[in-house]
């Protein structure tokens, strides 16, 4: 989908895959929109916004949970050991384990704490660059499934094709703005060799 052009007038068109006979024009802006009323809603709203030095936001008025279908006590399959992992990995890992760490979004789980559940996790390289994958297969065996039916790419189409305004947003870090449930937090433990998240 092409994103809309404040400062040019004119209709927008796409497409569903390769279906050409479902397109879509959005109506034309009645009129400007300037930089400045962009700035006042966005300053407006600036709690909806987070940046590199403020806190990362979360979502309000829902929190994941994760039901399981099996009881204690957990099977061995659920509470598995690190991935060995090169050196260049563990560096790798380190650094994607301080981001999250710094935000608040997770913490280390101390000597104390009872773990009875670990999902072990190993870098992604893409193009030289890293990303932290969790393994959780295993959790997903045993989790009643979510049975929410994800809206439907074409209903969603229509029902903003005679939008006057559209406006997209790009979640900073969107998995990570999600609140999990205090009895769910349990289930989403990570391990990599410096610990247990």
């Amino acid at each position: 989908m092409y994103g809309i052009d404040l400062h040019k007038n004119r209709d927008r068109y796409f497409t569903i895959g390769d279906n050409k006979c479902h397109e879509f024009a959005f109506l034309p802006f009645k009129r400007q929109i300037t930089e400045n009323e962009i700035s006042t809603l966005v300053y407006e709203h600036k709690e909806a916004f987070a940046s590199d030095k403020g806190p990362l936001g979360e979502i309000i008025g829902y929190e994941v949970d994760i039901i399981l279908n099996i009881e204690r006590p957990y099977p061995p399959l659920l509470r598995r050991p690190a991935y060995p992992s090169s050196p260049k990995s563990r560096e790798a890992l380190e650094t994607h384990i301080k981001e999250p760490l710094d935000l608040g979004v997770i913490r280390k789980v101390g000597h104390n704490d009872e773990v009875e559940i670990t999902t072990p996790v190993i870098v992604a390289w893409h193009n030289g660059k890293s990303r932290m994958v969790g393994d959780f297969r295993a959790l997903n065996t045993y989790t009643v499934p979510d049975r929410y039916p994800i809206p439907k790419i074409q209903i969603s189409l229509t029902q903003i094709s005679q939008a006057v305004y559209i406006t997209t947003m790009d979640s900073l870090k969107g998995f990570h703005q999600n609140v999990v449930t205090p009895r769910a937090r349990k289930y989403l433990r990570i391990i990599v060799h410096c610990g247990v998240y």
